[in-house]
């Protein structure tokens, strides 16, 4: 793909997930797309052949986007000393990449359409949040492994534990209202709340 091609390529997707976003899969159109990209709709099919397969790629990309949050789920120091600071920066940063507003609407559209697309809802899962958890549980073993840090029988368990204490207030909120109702502060309380919890309960 030369880079003109490659321009309109990553201008296509961006208008589709503007669209997308903002009238559904059911109400966005192909003219729609085509528009706001400022490309004819024929060079959108010679880029994606369909709506759906448009779709797809647009979803199956954001878990790429995880992979940051990814490695700093993989890299905690294990400093007994400072785990709690630690894991608290640790939470934090995870909450931010799982609160931010474009994820959330993203998560709710397929959610949306998981009927329709029963499969592209589980790679998503699979890809991104599944991939995390299984990241943040093999951190946690490690930890417990050194016998000092923590103490966890079921390790993928804990990982939930941790990830439900941080995201089950601002990303239900979201998910009900249709957008983000947490400010930055309350984030901060999130992370520290729910680390001191699941440290109580684990180290």
């Amino acid at each position: 793909m030369d880079n003109r091609s490659a321009r309109k390529h990553e201008a296509i997707l961006e208008a589709a997930t503007s669209v997308f976003l903002d009238k559904g899969y059911s109400g966005t159109s192909m003219d729609d797309i085509a528009k706001l990209a400022a490309v004819s709709k024929q060079t959108v099919y010679k880029h994606f052949s369909d709506k759906e397969k448009l779709f797809a790629d647009i979803v199956l990309a954001t878990t790429d986007r995880l992979d940051t949050t990814i490695d700093l789920l993989a890299d905690l120091p294990t400093d007994d000393a400072n785990l709690e600071e630690n894991l608290t920066r640790l939470a934090r940063q995870f909450l931010a990449a799982l609160t931010d507003s474009r994820v959330i609407q993203l998560r709710r559209l397929i959610i949306a359409n998981a009927d329709a697309f029963p499969d592209l809802g589980t790679e998503w899962y699979e890809r991104g949040f599944e991939r995390g958890l299984a990241t943040l549980a093999a951190t946690f073993q490690r930890l417990t492994d050194q016998g000092l840090l923590l103490r966890i029988d079921d390790a993928l368990l804990a990982a939930n534990h941790f990830s439900g204490l941080l995201l089950w207030i601002p990303v239900n909120k979201a998910m009900f209202t249709g957008r983000a109702q947490h400010t930055e502060a309350d984030l901060d309380r999130y992370a520290t709340a729910g680390t001191r919890v699941f440290l109580a309960a684990y180290r």
